[in-house]
């Protein structure tokens, strides 16, 4: 259909470039009567009025080959992969899409921490879209006509914005509905959840870094550690054939059958495992009162399992220490920095990383709308088109997490945006 488009273009203007060179050189060299001289003058306006015809035609055509464009992608299904690319099930994008506009009410976020996310999360694409093709994928965005040059114009006109309204000391556009629904498309995002067909508002999960006593010596209250693997082993893959059992019941100390290929951090309590792994990141807290940040690295390539005890997870992580809360990236080294309030994890591989989320939901009966970008993932979002986890913040203990997040919501509208 586009070939066949193409083509008449091509041969119309062809056509009117002809027709021009034919007319010019028709017209005589020598003195003409003043009849025929006022008969020339009006020729290039019939030529511009012919090539204004044509080019009105040809916009026409263009616009209904993008619109046969956008009805092919719309009706078509998307194939929904999970983390190692295989098939899971298909889903049309009219099903989770549809244009509609964000409501009149100011959009909450901390300018300076979104600006952080979105420079970093750009930078990721400049920096390593080569060496990670899974941030080039349109996803199922691509069924609305979203392209990869459209989410970096996204990020890059926001981060212009920012800029230029932190330069002035005034509170950034980007909080202003009408200047949103003015500059982008708004998309609202309905949660697709297979096992729960009724589900339309998206779940909100919320995850966080935890501060932890712990030592760099092994003792009787802080016996678990976490594992970096050595560089002049990881290349092996070792570590993808033990669960995080095996690597319990002590494979890598002395006398373990893989002692050597990994170096102990620092020692946690098992629940301090636990929820290392399951955040993603810790601050561990020291008996001298220096403190140190740490990331998850890789991963023994077991999924994670929806429904089975944290404990009994076979998924293990390799961590190492890090100057920042760390994100999506396809290594430790490349991560991007994160900021809590302004940051998602969600699936990178379907839904897109660096998507601009803003959610819609009530609080002490008002509305309210939070944006944030996804800027990070996990093992439970590939693939998860119903669910976002917020990042919600530091916090001491599960208690202080537990009251902030009370004042979040479970469930909320999602809206998608990308600049026009």
């Amino acid at each position: 259909m586009t070939i066949l488009f193409s083509r008449k273009l091509h041969l119309t203007v062809s056509f009117a470039v002809l027709l021009l060179v034919s007319l010019a050189n028709s017209q005589p060299k020598t003195q003409q009567h003043p009849t025929q001289q006022n008969l020339s003058k009006t020729q290039p306006e019939n030529n511009a009025l012919l090539v204004q015809q044509i080019f009105y035609q040809n916009s026409a055509v263009q616009k209904t080959s993008s619109r046969v464009k956008e009805s092919v992608l719309a009706s078509t299904p998307y194939p929904v992969i999970d983390e190692s690319q295989k098939y899971k099930f298909s889903v049309h994008g009219s099903q989770v899409f549809t244009p509609k506009k964000l409501p009149t009410i100011k959009v909450d976020f901390n300018q300076k921490d979104l600006l952080t996310v979105l420079i970093n999360t750009r930078k990721y694409f400049q920096d390593y879209a080569n060496l990670d093709p899974d941030i080039l994928r349109t996803g199922l965005l691509g069924t609305q006509g979203v392209t990869l040059q459209d989410s970096l114009k996204t990020l890059d006109f926001m981060i212009a914005v920012l800029q230029e309204d932190i330069a002035h000391s005034r509170a950034t556009r980007l909080q202003d509905p009408n200047f949103i629904n003015t500059h982008f498309r708004v998309i609202n995002w309905s949660a697709h959840n297979p096992q729960n067909p009724k589900q339309k508002q998206l779940r909100i999960t919320k995850y966080a870094v935890f501060t932890h006593a712990g030592s760099l010596k092994k003792t009787s209250t802080f016996n678990v550690p976490i594992y970096r693997l050595k560089d002049n082993f990881d290349s092996e893959k070792f570590y993808t054939k033990y669960t995080k059992q095996d690597v319990l019941s002590g494979i890598y100390e002395s006398g373990g059958k893989e002692f050597g290929k990994v170096e102990p951090l620092v020692y946690l309590t098992r629940n301090g495992l636990e929820e290392a792994l399951m955040e993603g990141t810790i601050v561990v807290n020291f008996p001298d009162g220096s403190k140190q940040l740490f990331n998850v690295d890789r991963n023994n390539e077991m999924p994670y399992i929806r429904g089975v005890s944290a404990t009994s997870q076979k998924r293990y992580w390799y961590f190492r220490q890090v100057d920042a809360i760390k994100g999506y990236g396809y290594k430790i080294d490349a991560k991007i920095s994160i900021a809590p309030g302004v940051t998602f994890a969600g699936d990178v591989l379907n839904i897109g990383l660096g998507r601009v989320i803003v959610i819609e939901y009530t609080q002490d009966g008002r509305k309210r709308l939070q944006l944030g970008v996804i800027a990070d993932t996990g093992g439970a979002f590939l693939p998860n088109l119903y669910q976002l986890d917020f990042l919600a913040g530091i916090f001491h203990n599960k208690k202080d997490f537990g009251q902030y997040i009370g004042q979040l919501p479970d469930y909320a509208t999602a809206y998608i945006l990308i600049k026009k």
